[in-house]
């Protein structure tokens, strides 16, 4: 199998790498009918590496993005647009894929009303979200908790920032610089494709505690390459194997994990019946 973790880490920050190359893998074994859209296709890169061929369209609300997805040629078609009014004819797309952008979208309803009209019936839809277990498996929010359990004397501070606890103060800290709307279960989008005519056919969880805490630390040790991505376009200014290696082997048993029974990110595949 073409290495799926390389080709991620040696253009984006390690803890995006990690998570984009698991998401990739899972597309190597699904059916991938077309033509496809990708609702929230930001700068393409997810889509050069995931898929052989370039997908037929793509749009993003953020021009910056699209132009660095142009220079990539993983779309045919691109366009900027909002996910709640997509420029396309209804029963046009045969697959919809969208890669962690829902999360991001305050009104998620209109945004899976056009991907219910813009698919094909028989039409699949392919997306991947962090799940009710992303902020409960945070490392240094456990850590608070044990500090200071939520019945401490510390919780009589009653800030809405601090919410009875330093743990939770922390996980709230995280979700906004991950700037998530939504960490909800299979059964919460379920009920949200059902209100839209589409049904949930199978989900999985994915992305272990170990892997969500590389994660969570790579945020904050990844800093130097936001200023090298400020400074020179790119995230990482020498992409060799002697300059990632010890990333590379922290980070390749995470990415061999196999799907674990708790996951801090849930895949899941919808259909738009006949």
């Amino acid at each position: 199998m073409d290495d799926l973790l390389w080709r991620h880490l040696r253009d984006l920050p390690a803890f995006r790498a990690l998570l984009r190359a698991v998401e990739a893998r899972f597309y190597a074994d699904l059916p991938l009918p077309r033509p496809v859209l990708d609702l929230g296709c930001g700068d393409g890169h997810f889509a050069s590496v995931a898929f052989d061929e370039p997908l037929e369209a793509g749009f993003d609300p953020w021009w910056g993005p699209l132009t660095e997805a142009r220079g990539r040629g993983a779309y045919r078609l691109l366009a900027q647009a909002e996910g709640s009014r997509m420029p396309y004819p209804d029963n046009y797309f045969a697959a919809v894929v969208s890669n962690s952008v829902l999360e991001h979208i305050p009104q998620v309803q209109p945004v899976l009303a056009e991907v219910a009209r813009v698919l094909q019936p028989n039409g699949i839809f392919y997306f991947c979200v962090p799940g009710p277990n992303f902020l409960p498996f945070l490392s240094i929010g456990r850590a608070l908790d044990r500090l200071w359990p939520l019945h401490s004397p510390f919780s009589i501070l009653h800030s809405p920032d601090i919410l009875h606890s330093p743990g939770e103060a922390y996980r709230r800290f995280f979700n906004r610089i991950s700037r998530h709307y939504h960490c909800d279960g299979a059964e919460v989008w379920e009920r949200r494709l059902e209100a839209t005519g589409l049904q949930l056919v199978r989900w999985w969880p994915y992305f272990s505690r170990r892997a969500l805490t590389a994660l969570e630390w790579g945020h904050y040790l990844g800093l130097p390459t936001l200023v090298c991505k400020k400074l020179t376009g790119r995230w990482i200014l020498s992409p060799t194997r002697a300059n990632l290696w010890l990333t590379e082997h922290l980070l390749r048993p995470l990415y061999k994990e196999p799907l674990p029974q708790e996951g801090a990110c849930l895949f899941l595949v919808a259909r738009k019946p006949e």
